[in-house]
């Protein structure tokens, strides 16, 4: 038997040391389990600086406001961003959904601008997602996930992410872990920049396709302020997916299998609402053990009393957003 052969037996036999129980309660549980996640990321190894933000001045769209800024969320980095804002909102909030890449050529398809070979087929094929919110009322927060785009990436534009992820293991930390504190950096960057000219207090919403949607998983795990979640072609079970193919190293966190599977991270979200978009012919994330992933996140939204709050949307084709999903989304979560 070959190594990665014998992983995958061990793993088709380990059970979640962390997995809930009728027996428990579900609010210690949570507790319990987002402490462990923070753990495993590395969460711990992030520390809070001044932000330095900078802002250039707002772009008129048309239908809507353009702002690209940035800011530092650790000592020696910098996070590039923009905020996109209808004009058409009055002074009460509206939702701000933050949009997450995943291994494109970096946050610019959000936007709808194509800046590579390949890029106006993934705009075209649904990934424009900043623009797809505006046009909803919504505000759009975009940001460089590390490792793609501006934030690493060859000179062809290509995902870097592979030698930072790795690096990164040898302090203790992971990739993902500083897309997870990137997000919750510059949420405090809008609230204090941005929303504040809006009466109250808005609510944020948080999406991503691939590894934009592990990412948007993991954020809404470990940041309450995201009030609803839609990770796209990226809620799979470990065993069947990452465990299965050659993926990016950023989607992997060290141990976690022996306390979690992917669908025990929804316990952490629940209830607030969460609709996981799936393809039908997605190679890398199958669309079996979605299914039975789902299932398992019904559990945990059923134990938190929210059995509504959690939707499945299957698209026709393959590893790719599926635009019919916005309906559900919209509606998810309302009485």
């Amino acid at each position: 038997m070959l190594p990665h052969e014998l992983h995958l037996q061990q793993l088709l036999q380990t059970v979640p040391a962390l997995r809930y129980a009728d027996d428990m309660l579900f609010e210690q549980w949570q507790r319990a389990a987002r402490e462990k996640l923070a753990g495993l990321l590395g969460m711990d190894t992030f520390q809070p600086c001044k932000p330095w933000f900078q802002a250039q001045p707002a772009q008129d769209m048309g239908t809507y406001l353009r702002t690209r800024f940035s800011f530092k969320s650790e000592d020696g980095y910098r996070v590039p961003c923009y905020w996109l804002q209808p004009k058409a909102i009055s002074d009460s909030p509206v939702p701000v959904m933050i949009c997450l890449q995943g291994h494109t050529t970096g946050m610019h398809i959000s936007i709808g601008e194509a800046k590579h070979p390949g890029d106006a087929e993934k705009i075209e094929g649904g990934r424009d997602y900043a623009l797809q919110c505006v046009a909803k009322g919504m505000c759009a927060l975009v940001l460089e996930q590390r490792g793609f785009g501006a934030c690493g990436s060859t000179p062809a534009g290509d995902p870097d992410c592979y030698r930072a992820a790795m690096s990164a293991l040898l302090l203790g930390r992971t990739l993902l872990a500083g897309r997870v504190w990137d997000v919750m950096r510059a949420i405090d960057m809008v609230q204090e920049h941005f929303t504040r000219a809006f009466e109250g207090s808005a609510e944020f919403y948080c999406m991503g396709d691939s590894g934009g949607g592990v990412a948007t998983m993991y954020i809404a795990c470990l940041e309450p302020r995201v009030a609803k979640a839609m990770p796209v072609c990226a809620v799979c079970g470990f065993d069947h997916s990452i465990a299965a193919f050659a993926h990016c190293a950023c989607n992997y966190v060290p141990g976690i299998r022996r306390w979690f599977d992917m669908g025990d991270l929804a316990g952490m979200i629940a209830p607030r609402p969460l609709m996981v978009v799936a393809g039908q012919k997605d190679s890398i994330f199958p669309i079996v053990p979605t299914h039975a992933t789902f299932a398992l996140i019904r559990t945990y939204y059923e134990a938190a009393g929210a059995p509504r709050n959690c939707a499945l949307h299957v698209g026709g084709e393959g590893h790719m957003f599926c635009r019919e999903a916005w309906d559900g989304f919209l509606k998810l979560g309302q009485s």
